[in-house]
C-alpha cells in the first residue's frame, strides 16, 4: 500500500465522501483522504470483494458501537455502490470513507454497500479503530467535521421551516463518571464555571473555540428560539467550535443554575490519546444530534 496517493493533483479540491458533500456554494469539508489513509494503515484488515458482492445490506443492525463485527471501511481500489431499496444513492471512489454513520450512532445501515468492481478495502472494528485513534486522534476532529457541517446544513433547514414547536432531545450521560473524572484530571482540576438559571451561555451566531461539558443543572438548546434539546450532567454541546471558528449554531441558556466544564482543541486531542473512548463518545454525541435534527425535518407537524 506504499504507492497508494489519494491526495490528488496540487491545489486541486479534495473529494469527501460522497454521503458528506458540501451543498453548493459551502465551505469544503475537512475530510483528507491522506489522513484517512494514514489512520486505516495503523490498524486496518485489508479484505478484497468480487464485483456484485454485498459488503452491508440496509437496515443491518448492529447493535452498538462497532459490536457484532460492525465495521467502517476506507476504499483502496475498486467502487462501491450505495443503493436504498435498490435505488441508487452514491457511488464511493478510492479514497473515501464508508459505513462510519451506523457504527458511530448505534443505527441500522442506512444503505446496501456492494462492490461494483473488483474492490479492496482496509476495515476497523472496535479494538483497531480505537488503536488508531490514540495513534491519530486528529481522525476524530475530522470526522466531526464532516458531522458538524451536516448538523449546520440540517438546522438552517429547521429555521427555514419556522416550527414553533418540536419534541426536544434529552442530551445526558455523553460522558459517564469515570470519563468526568478522568477528563478533570487531564485538564488540571478546574473550577468549573457556573451560571445562575436565565443565563445564555452562549447565543447563537457568536464565535467561539470550546466546547462545554455539563456536570450540573440542565441547559436548554434553541434554534431561532425554537427549543430543539436540553443537555444534562455528563453531556456535551458546542463541540462544533472545536473543528470550525464558524459561527454558533445554537443559543445555549441555563434552564436551571448549572455549571460546566470548557474543553479547548488541544485539550480534545490529548484526552483522545490518552482516553481514545473519549472521543468515540463525542463521536456519538454529535451523530445523535445529527439524527435528531434529521429527524425533526422529517416530521410534517408544526
Amino acid at each position: 500500500m506504499d504507492d497508494l496517493d489519494f491526495s490528488g493533483k496540487s491545489g486541486a479540491p479534495v473529494r469527501t465522501p460522497p454521503a458528506n458533500t458540501s451543498a453548493a456554494g459551502e465551505p469544503a469539508s475537512l475530510y483528507d483522504p491522506k489522513l484517512a489513509l494514514g489512520f486505516f494503515r495503523v490498524a486496518g484488515t485489508q479484505e478484497q470483494f468480487p464485483a456484485g458482492k454485498q459488503i452491508f445490506v440496509e437496515d443491518e443492525k448492529s447493535g452498538g458501537f462497532f459490536s457484532k463485527g460492525a465495521r467502517i471501511y476506507l476504499l483502496l481500489e475498486g467502487e462501491v455502490a450505495l443503493t436504498l431499496k435498490g435505488k441508487p444513492l452514491e457511488l464511493v471512489l478510492p479514497g473515501e470513507i464508508f459505513g462510519e454513520m451506523a457504527a458511530i450512532a448505534d443505527i441500522p445501515r442506512s444503505a446496501t454497500a456492494t462492490a461494483r468492481k473488483n474492490c479492496r478495502v482496509l476495515s476497523l472494528d472496535e479494538k483497531a479503530f480505537l488503536h488508531s485513534l490514540q495513534q491519530m486522534p486528529e481522525f476524530a476532529l475530522m470526522l466531526m467535521s464532516i458531522m458538524a457541517q451536516r448538523l449546520r446544513r440540517s438546522v438552517a433547514k429547521l429555521g427555514e421551516a419556522k416550527k414553533t414547536s418540536v419534541a426536544a432531545l434529552v442530551h445526558k450521560g455523553t460522558l459517564d463518571k469515570k470519563m468526568l473524572a478522568d477528563l478533570q484530571r487531564e485538564l488540571g482540576d478546574p473550577s468549573p464555571t457556573i451560571a445562575q438559571a436565565g443565563t445564555n451561555v452562549v447565543t447563537q451566531g457568536a464565535l467561539g473555540a470550546c466546547m462545554f461539558i455539563v456536570i450540573q443543572g440542565r441547559i436548554a438548546i434553541s434554534v431561532d428560539r425554537l427549543l430543539i434539546e436540553y443537555v444534562e450532567p455528563g453531556g456535551v454541546f458546542g463541540e462544533m467550535a472545536l473543528v470550525d471558528r464558524s459561527g454558533r449554531s445554537a443559543t445555549a441558556t441555563a434552564e436551571t443554575e448549572s455549571a460546566w466544564l470548557l474543553v479547548s482543541r488541544q485539550d480534545f486531542l490529548s484526552m483522545i490519546k490518552s482516553k481514545p473512548a473519549f472521543g468515540i463518545a463525542l463521536l456519538r454525541s454529535m451523530s445523535e444530534r445529527v439524527q435528531h435534527i434529521a429527524n425533526l425535518l422529517r416530521d410534517g407537524s408544526p
